[in-house]
């Protein structure tokens, strides 16, 4: 093949055509958990978190609620994979071979999300969310009151006093969760998250009719099981409240995830090495929403 700029439109148009098929069929399980928030700058801030909003009566005046002196901002990172295209490889037809450098590409593009996401959830126990607190912690403050969304306990379905103390105390945590003013946020977990290892554990409890001793399951039907691979512990688990506009972590993008190339003929990565470019750019970060929807414990115990 003649390498000229009308030939090197072709093959970039076709390596553009495979990116954004592989991007469209990519996967992805980060909108679950995780609320989107569009970015319009460097960074988000989110003192607005400290706020849970909650209808109350109307009598008198309007009650003003002003935030709380929380400073909570996500920052924006930027995001790329490239791949080189060797110049010989154009003029020998060869262009083939970066087909599936594109759809890896495409794929992973449309991955980022999960990434940011499975990262935040890894941590979790160690960043810090609007509050100042670890977003799994003992003692966040409500109220004057010390309230945990953090445990250590196994996650379990050996028998129904076992899963009570483990799976059960989750739920009992989220669902008495109050706001500042001592009233119940009524909220109703409905995802567990997990690790491959506690897949099967996880399955008992939230669709068997028994538990591994037949005992009656209680907890069947309430959740559904989200099984997460980039999951890096074996033993944490987490519960969520998905039910609700607002959910446990952020996702904040300011770019998405775009085809970009680099095919001037006389550039100077062709001059000097012969290598023209493409590949996938994206400006986005990810961080922690409310910590009353979510409870995480380390299995450790």
């Amino acid at each position: 093949m003649i390498v000229n700029q009308a030939n090197l439109t072709a093959v970039f148009i076709n390596l553009k055509t495979t990116f954004n098929k592989a991007f469209d069929a990519a996967p992805s399980l980060w909108q679950k958990t995780t609320m989107l928030v569009p970015s319009g700058s460097g960074q988000n801030d989110y003192a607005w978190l400290s706020r849970f909003p909650k209808m109350r009566k109307w009598l008198g005046d309007k009650v003003m609620k002003t935030l709380s002196a929380y400073k909570y901002t996500i920052v924006n990172d930027d995001w790329e994979a490239t791949v080189e295209v060797d110049r010989n490889d154009i003029e020998d037809d060869s262009v083939g071979i970066y087909a599936p450098q594109a759809q890896e590409a495409g794929w992973s593009a449309k991955q980022l999300p999960d990434e940011i996401d499975a990262d935040l959830k890894n941590n979790a126990f160690a960043n810090v969310c609007y509050d100042g607190q670890y977003f799994y912690d003992t003692d966040h403050s409500v109220a004057g009151a010390s309230v945990s969304n953090k445990g250590t306990a196994a996650l379990t379905a050996a028998t129904t006093a076992a899963a009570a103390a483990s799976y059960g105390a989750a739920r009992t945590a989220i669902m008495t969760v109050k706001d500042d003013e001592g009233r119940p946020l009524g909220l109703i977990p409905d995802v567990l998250e997990v690790p491959p290892a506690l897949e099967a554990t996880a399955r008992l409890l939230c669709e068997s009719d028994k538990l591994t001793d037949q005992s009656p399951n209680p907890y069947k039907g309430t959740a559904t099981v989200m099984v997460n691979p980039r999951l890096t512990s074996t033993t944490a688990w987490f519960l969520h409240v998905t039910n609700r506009p607002l959910k446990p972590f952020v996702y904040q993008e300011r770019k998405k995830p775009v085809f970009v190339q680099q095919t001037t003929p006389d550039n100077d990565a062709v001059f000097m090495r012969k290598h023209f470019r493409f590949g996938a750019e994206a400006r986005a970060a990810g961080g922690y929403g409310l910590w009353q929807m979510s409870y995480g414990s380390t299995g450790a115990a």
